[in-house]
């Protein structure tokens, strides 16, 4: 090919030549992203400790990263526009990574909380434009493969971000969980500097206002509604003024919000992508899939490290092979996506998914890592069946241009039905662990021959390791309590497993409102 056909290619062609090249940088940046979102937990007690704050307050170094995130995850199409796709990217990187800095620089609560702030706001970015920048990269007979490899970053990352921080707290340090983000945040950057295309100039791009009582009402109204979802169940929900305010606050921010968003010529988030029947739909099913992914992945170390023992880098690595499992899938789904409906592969997925956590919800107190293995292995094939079929059914048939902004509102309803997974399951797991402890309790009256010869075979066994008879019966009393307790706390994680099998069950038939497909939509996407 001559050198003047190469000067005419257009920027989508020579993008081609790079573009698994550009997937992994972007796909790298968008894996930071979603390790972070998790990662934090299973350092809070050391953060606690290191930083002498109470629990309720080391929360807040999780509840800060995500209100930043889910107020900037619907801006990134028009911070894109604005700025150009690769600028920001490329600052978005930046930010994120020199931040990560400024978290394990951290020597107070205050300063790493608003260092958590600030790569929430980084790391917002990168999510949605990462996908976005894929369904322009790719042509659309490589359109489903792509967006498999980028699906496989969606289940993986939240799985990794426990398993990585647990091994780093245990052998390292609770700071090295941001450090590491600092030579695979440079990384990322500097591949999407040499392989991303240059933006297109827009002429008086720039030149634009910028409507900032917009971005603030989006502000509010996101900030309040992830605050509520975040802090709802420490505050005992709306019983706390607190909640009752960041609630009114939510509504009422994000009414005005949409409202000035409809009616603005140029709107920060354009409402009118919603037009389009498979992003409105596919955004509904997607807060039901993000319910299960992250709400899966909030329990299940909780019942590993409380019930069965674990400790945080066992918990990670009890994960790791569902989200190998999911690495694997993806291409194999990829292939299906091309030749089956992508409403048959979630409907099937979403069977799949509920049949795993069914299983788990047969929890026991001799429940062993054995016993979650399959259960594990079993969910991630679902969740593998019904993210990339949905991803391309809803955002597919979007027009090119709208991609973008088509791609930031989808991004925000996954994140959204991951908090909401995890208030309501936090909150079904502290009131149905209460009712089960009543329950056993009732069932137990102390004047109960059975219970009573129990307490006395634990008394005996404490006196025989050396305890004095008063001394022995206390704590005889304290086991009986305890063995109640872990049993109370078995039966509600249960009772969660079993509620998200229901609603993912329930939602299912849902995905008639994506509508049937044109032969190839799956893999036309963007075009």
């Amino acid at each position: 090919m001559s050198q003047a056909a190469v000067a005419t290619l257009p920027p989508r062609s020579k993008a081609g030549a790079n573009k698994w090249m550009i997937a992994s940088a972007v796909a790298l940046g968008a894996l930071l992203e979603l390790v972070d979102t998790s990662i934090v937990n299973v350092a809070l007690r050391d953060m606690q400790s290191a930083l002498g704050a109470s629990l309720s307050q080391v929360s807040w170094i999780v509840s800060s990263y995500a209100i930043a995130n889910v107020i900037i995850l619907p801006l990134t199409a028009w911070l894109g526009d604005r700025f150009g796709k690769k600028r920001y990217f490329v600052f978005s990187l930046f930010a994120f990574t020199a931040s990560s800095a400024l978290c394990g620089m951290a020597t107070s609560l205050p300063m790493l909380i608003a260092a958590r702030v600030l790569q929430g706001l980084g790391g917002g970015g990168l999510l949605a434009k990462a996908q976005a920048i894929l369904f322009e990269t790719f042509p659309k007979e490589e359109q489903a493969m792509a967006q498999g490899f980028f699906s496989a970053i969606i289940i993986a990352g939240p799985v990794l971000g426990p398993t990585l921080g647990g091994t780093i707290v245990t052998n390292i340090g609770w700071r090295w969980i941001f450090f590491i983000n600092l030579p695979l945040g440079i990384v990322a950057a500097l591949m999407c500097l040499v392989y991303l295309p240059e933006d297109e100039r827009q002429a008086g791009a720039k030149a634009r206002s910028v409507d900032w009582l917009g971005i603030a009402l989006l502000a509010i109204g996101l900030g309040a509604l992830q605050t509520v979802l975040e802090e709802g169940q420490s505050d005992a929900w709306f019983e706390s003024t607190f909640i009752v305010w960041m609630s009114a606050a939510a509504v009422l921010g994000l009414a005005l919000f949409a409202w000035r968003m409809l009616r603005a010529e140029e709107p920060v988030v354009d409402l009118r992508v919603l037009r389009h029947r498979s992003l409105w739909s596919g955004s509904i099913l997607s807060i039901v899939v993000g319910m299960a992914l992250y709400g899966a992945v909030f329990a299940l170390p909780l019942f590993a490290q409380g019930s069965m023992g674990l400790d945080a880098q066992q918990t990670g690595v009890l994960m790791l092979p569902g989200a190998l499992t999911s690495a694997v899938c993806m291409p194999l789904v990829a292939r299906l996506n091309r030749r089956a409906d992508p409403r048959v592969l979630f409907t099937f997925g979403g069977i799949v998914l509920v049949t795993a956590v069914f299983m788990l919800s047969h929890l026991g107190p001799t429940t062993g890592e054995g016993d979650l293995f399959w259960p594990l292995i079993i969910r991630s094939v679902g969740t593998a069946l019904m993210i990339l079929p949905l991803t391309l059914a809803a955002i597919g048939p979007i027009p090119k241009h709208e991609i973008g902004k088509a791609t930031g509102i989808f991004s925000l309803t996954r994140q959204l039905g991951g908090s909401i997974g995890v208030a309501l399951l936090t909150t079904v797991l502290e009131r149905r662990n209460a009712f089960h402890r009543a329950v056993l309790v009732e069932k137990m009256p102390l004047g109960d021959p059975q219970v009573q010869e129990r307490i006395a075979a634990f008394t005996q066994n404490f006196v025989r390791h050396g305890f004095d008879l008063a001394t022995a019966k206390q704590k005889a009393l304290a086991l009986l309590d305890a063995i109640v307790n872990q049993q109370a706390s078995i039966l509600s994680f249960g009772d969660t497993f079993t509620l998200t099998a229901w609603v993912i069950l329930l939602t299912i038939p849902l995905v008639l409102l994506l509508g049937k497909p044109s032969r190839g939509v799956a893999v036309d996407a963007g075009h």
